[in-house]
């Protein structure tokens, strides 16, 4: 019974995640608990959990009276956010790469092999943005930096809404391709101030893609 229940709960999530980034429920907008239980042929239960999980994402925020509703994709918010992942990640990189076990650095082109097959397959963004992360993470791990590696997280949590919307609408795919082998290169021969200039360039020009498309639909709307 957990599992299908689950695996309900997962569907609402996805359904709802894609159209909070299509642009389908606008920010602001009340996201009211009976009418998407409705919609989507659920009981309220499933409708709950999956908010909390989108909460947790930074797609939903819950206020007192109004209930859940959709939040602001910020252009300003994207600045600050990625400028201070480039900081920490690249800290985190520096501090990892000279204790980086060969076994690790396997790891990490797996995960690279498993991001270009999951590339233009069902629900790919979801599935690249997982991989996406670890992938990141596995070059991270040999820092022994666990507060900057929680702050990380956390950061890369609140960021996650825009990079699926970078992969969905943005092109952010085509140019992280070819960026994430280039760092990988430079993590194999332990080049540490190389691999920290192309992890950072990756992680500003995501953030100035990003800006630049979310001005382009502030200004359209």
């Amino acid at each position: 019974m957990n599992i299908v229940y689950k695996t309900r709960t997962q569907l609402v999530v996805e359904t709802l995640r894609e159209k909070i980034l299509s642009g389908e429920f606008k920010a602001g907008e009340s996201l009211r608990q009976a009418a998407l239980a409705t919609d989507l042929n659920v009981s309220r239960i499933p409708i709950r959990e999956a908010l909390l999980q989108l909460e947790g994402e930074g797609l939903v925020v819950f206020e007192p009276h109004k209930g859940a509703t959709v939040t602001e994709l910020n252009a300003k918010h994207v600045g600050e956010l990625f400028d201070l992942r480039a900081m920490l990640e690249g800290n985190l990189l520096a501090a990892s790469l000279p204790l980086l076990s060969s076994e690790k650095l396997a790891e990490a082109s797996d995960i690279l092999a498993q991001l270009d097959k999951a590339l233009g397959k069902e629900n790919a963004a979801n599935t690249w943005s997982e991989l996406n992360s670890r992938y990141h993470n596995c070059l991270y791990s040999a820092a022994n930096r666990p507060q900057t590696q929680d702050l990380v997280n956390t950061l890369n949590k609140n960021a996650d809404r825009y990079i699926r919307m970078h992969l969905l609408w943005a092109g952010g795919i085509s140019k992280a391709g070819p960026e994430h082998n280039q760092l990988l290169a430079f993590c194999k021969i332990g080049d540490v101030d190389k691999a920290v200039t192309v992890l950072t360039d990756h992680i500003l020009g995501s953030r100035d893609e990003i800006k630049a498309f979310l001005e382009q639909r502030e200004a359209n709307s």
